[in-house]
Parts: C-alpha cells; structure tokens; sequence
C-alpha cells in the first residue's frame, strides 16, 4: 500500500504540476505577460510546485529532514541529471542573462543556504528574506526580458504564446489551475507519508529517502520540461528552466517552508557537512561550463551524469556504511573531483586567451 501510495502520489504530482501550468502559463499569455516571462517565471516555477508542495507538507509535520532534503537533493539531479540528459540530445546554449545574472545569483543563494544553516535552523527570518528576494528577482526579470534578443523571445512565443481565447478557454484554463493545486496537495501528502514509511522499512534516515528518492519524483516536471525542449530545439527553454527552477526551490521553497513551519526547519548536521556544500558545489561548476562559449556539449553533460551517479553511489553507501565507503571516498575527493576541477579551469581559461586573441 505504501509503494501504491507513493506512486500515485508521484502521478498526482505530475500532473498537478502540468495542469498548474498549462492554466497559468496561457492565462498569463492572454493577460499581456510577454511568453519569454511566463517562460522565466510561471512555467520555471511551476515546474517546482512539486518541491513547494512536498517541502510544505513536510515542514508542517516536522518532517524537516524531507523538507530541506528534498531542496538540495533537486538542486543537484536538476543540474547534473538534467542538464546532463538534454545537453546529450542536443548540445545547450546558454543565453547571456543567465551567465550574467541568473547562475551566480543560483551560486550565491546557495552559498546563503549553507551560512543560515550554520546555527542548526533556517528561521522564519531566513525564509522571509529568501522570500522577498524572490519577489525582486521577479521583478528584475520582468524588467530584464524587455532586453532579450528577437531570437530568445521568438523561441519563447513559439512555446507559450497563444492564439485566440474565448469564456469557454478562461473557464477551463481556471479549472486547470484549481485541479492542479489540488492534485499538488493530496500528492504531496500521500509522497511525504509514504517516503517516511520507505525510510523505516528500509532502515535508512529521512535525509537520505528525502535527496534521493523523493528529490528525483518531485523533479520529474523539470525533466519532462527540460527534455522536450531540448528535443524541440529550444534550447534556451532548456537550461532558463533548470536555472529558473533551483533559484526558485530555494528562495520560494525553502523560504515558504520554512515560514510556514512551527519553529523553523531543522538542519542536520549531516547537510551542513556535506550535501549543501555538494549543492554549491554543482552550481559552481555551471559557472565556468557555461561561461565557456555559452554551450553546454555533450561531453559536459556526460560529466554531470556520472557526478551524478557517483554523489548517489555515496548516499548509499554511506547508509548502509558498507565497506567500500571508505575506498570510494577516497578515489572521489583525491583523484575525480581535482581532476574536473583542474580540467573546467584549464578549458575556462583557454576560451578566455581564446577571445582576448579574437577581440
């Protein structure tokens, strides 16, 4: 039953998350909101509305392991898996704002993270100022977007511009919305119960269920999301959207969660030592990656990939402390993280002498 639940909990969410945004993201487009905004905001967003409603749920029952383990956790199968899957359909360009703008605003609020989870807590106070950080970020990019290219709102109309719209459209598009956040709630309730149900029988803490298992299903929308518009060409759409969405995961998840929360959400030790520093960690890595060209190539999102299974070979390991731990972490902290560190920085800094010799 616990299996059934979590399954049908998952589905719930998915499609919550779909209706929510094909109600909101065409209603928006009718409303006169540009398709390149609704594209930075609503549908980025909506595609964590998943991540909002599970965090939520969790924080109010004390859950505080699943509610900040399943941030961080879809932090970093946002960047690593994601980008690594569509970056092997089609190689990713990455527009300016966002190596300007976006991804070192997603570095710094991840840096904010592990600095307010110091004291053992992220307070109301910690929320409420990720929360109105939110608020002027979407701001900026409503001002920001009426500087984008032809070509980035063209790509972005292409997606969610819409054609005619009757009482009949307004009606069903509103029920969309009211469907979607209703499946998002009973969702989230049914993941978050049977997730703690799983860590019991199997013997491992929440922590770990919530960065893993429960992590990945709530970032299914993104995948989908990120995916077909890699399949479709549009690649911008692709990587605004991961962006987009572990920005909003921490000042919109995090920070409703943790004001909604009785006392604050409770950080482990065990995050603040290593899986929030891995989370700064990944979106770091995006800087250079990105500012390398604007593209994200096939052989950089084969790296993702396999930092990804190794980061997810640790949380197992590291449960069920099996002998090969040790070993294991010894070959990821001496030999692979150096050696990507030092071959990002060598390809950053030839595409840097690169265009000093073109200029």
């Amino acid at each position: 039953m616990e299996i059934a639940y979590f399954v049908v909990g998952l589905l719930f969410l998915i499609i919550g998350a779909e209706a929510l945004v094909r109600g909101a993201s065409r209603s928006a487009a009718v409303l006169g909101i540009s398709p390149l905004v609704i594209g930075l905001t609503v549908v980025a967003f909506g595609t964590s509305s998943p991540e909002l409603a599970v965090s939520i749920k969790a924080a109010l029952s004390g859950q505080a392991n699943i509610a900040l383990g399943n941030v961080v956790g879809s932090n970093i199968f946002n960047v690593l898996f994601i980008l690594g899957v569509a970056s092997l359909i089609v190689p990713l360009v990455v527009s300016r704002q966002l190596m300007r703008i976006d991804v070192p605003l997603m570095i710094l609020v991840s840096v904010i993270v592990l600095f307010f989870s110091l004291d053992g807590m992220i307070s109301f106070v910690d929320g409420v100022i990720f929360f109105v950080g939110l608020i002027i970020y979407v701001w900026f990019l409503i001002y920001q977007s009426r500087k984008e290219s032809a070509k980035v709102n063209a790509e972005y109309s292409k997606e969610f511009g819409v054609d005619g719209f009757s009482k009949l459209d307004w009606a069903k598009n509103i029920g969309l919305v009211i469907g979607g956040l209703l499946l998002l709630v009973i969702g989230s309730r049914w993941l978050v119960e049977s997730a703690v149900s799983f860590a019991q029988y199997m013997g491992v803490s929440e922590l770990v269920v919530g960065l893993t298992i429960v992590a990945a299903g709530t970032s299914l929308p993104e995948v989908v999301t990120s995916i077909i518009a890699a399949v479709r060409g549009e690649r911008d759409i692709a990587v605004g959207n991961v962006v987009g969405s572990n920005i909003f995961n921490i000042m919109g998840v995090l920070g409703i969660s943790s004001i909604v929360a009785p006392s604050g959400i409770e950080v482990s030790t065990a995050l603040v030592g290593f899986d929030i520093p891995v989370m700064i960690v990944v979106a770091l890595a995006c800087f250079p990656i990105f500012f390398t060209g604007g593209i994200i190539s096939r052989k950089e999102g084969v790296l993702f990939l396999l930092y990804y299974v190794a980061y997810t070979m640790y949380l197992v390991l590291a449960a069920s402390q099996h002998d090969a731990l040790p070993m294991f972490s010894s070959v990821m902290f001496y030999f692979a993280i150096p050696l990507t560190l030092v071959t990002i920085f060598v390809v950053a800094l030839q595409e840097m002498r690169k265009r000093k010799q073109v200029s």
